[in-house]
């Protein structure tokens, strides 16, 4: 075992045993003094796992939270020095936490949290040139060939559960009362970087579909099929005019299909 990896345990782990080469400067207990630096280590990470997931965190009260995040952070500790990676496990995690299992749509609450920092910390791009979308626009059979490409910051979010309505539902000024939202009723949405705001916008089970197979690299045709297929009566004009009025349409690309 190596060194990083047996201090890395001492850190998180209470119950592991005090490394034997830890010393003091000024003769004070090593197991003492490490307790406090353990103490720490764990804080922090909790602290930054309430900071991504504040609504998760208000579903269950702080006490909840917390000793929910320091049993992850002992199960499943840090593996890159950029914590914002370390949220992404959170939500799995937390889906399969039997405690919180009262709260069954804690796990996709928190999986919208993630996506909002994936949306906020992507690359920047540019939205594709009118004259390019208006080319191909006035061509329909071979818009319906084309591989849009779009934006890194776009995430797509799909839950069996309310929880778009019930994120919105903590946030203020949103008008929408925790109480008033059906728990039970599945949701999507697109998350999305505007500026330096991050949009979430509730989406129907077809634009979700659509915009999915779009970031995959599916053209245009077998994408709209496809979603059509999960919602037929779906407003693809719609969809396609909600991607371009947000920027989040980098490039059309023709394809070799016909």
């Amino acid at each position: 075992m190596s060194i990083q990896t047996v201090w890395a345990q001492a850190l998180l782990e209470p119950t592991f045993p005090t490394p034997a080469d830890l010393v003091t400067h000024n003769g004070s207990d090593p197991t003492r003094r490490l307790g406090v630096y353990r103490n720490n280590v764990v804080v922090s990470l909790v602290d930054a796992l309430a900071s991504t997931f504040p609504v998760t965190q208000q579903l269950v009260g702080e006490v909840f939270f917390r000793a929910m995040a320091q049993v992850f952070v002992r199960q499943r500790p840090p593996r890159s020095p950029v914590l914002a990676r370390y949220n992404s496990a959170l939500p799995a995690f937390i889906a399969q936490f039997a405690p919180a299992a009262s709260v069954p749509y804690l796990g996709d609450v928190a999986q919208l949290e993630w996506l909002r920092l994936q949306a906020l910390h992507a690359a920047d791009t540019v939205p594709a040139e009118s004259a390019a979308i208006a080319h191909y626009l006035a061509d329909p059979q071979a818009l319906t060939c084309t591989r849009w490409h779009l934006a890194p910051s776009l995430q797509c979010f799909a839950a069996p559960f309310a929880a778009v309505s019930i994120w919105a539902a903590h946030q203020e000024g949103s008008g929408l009362a925790l109480e008033n939202v059906n728990t039970a009723q599945a949701e999507s949405a697109w998350v999305f970087r505007c500026d330096l705001d991050v949009m979430v916008l509730q989406t129907t089970p077809g634009a979700h579909a659509l915009a999915q197979a779009l970031r995959d690299g599916v053209p245009l045709g077998v994408a709209v099929a496809q979603a059509q297929s999960l919602q037929d009566d779906l407003d693809v004009s719609h969809a396609l005019a909600q991607l371009l009025r947000h920027g989040l349409v980098v490039g059309l690309e023709p394809t070799a299909i016909h």
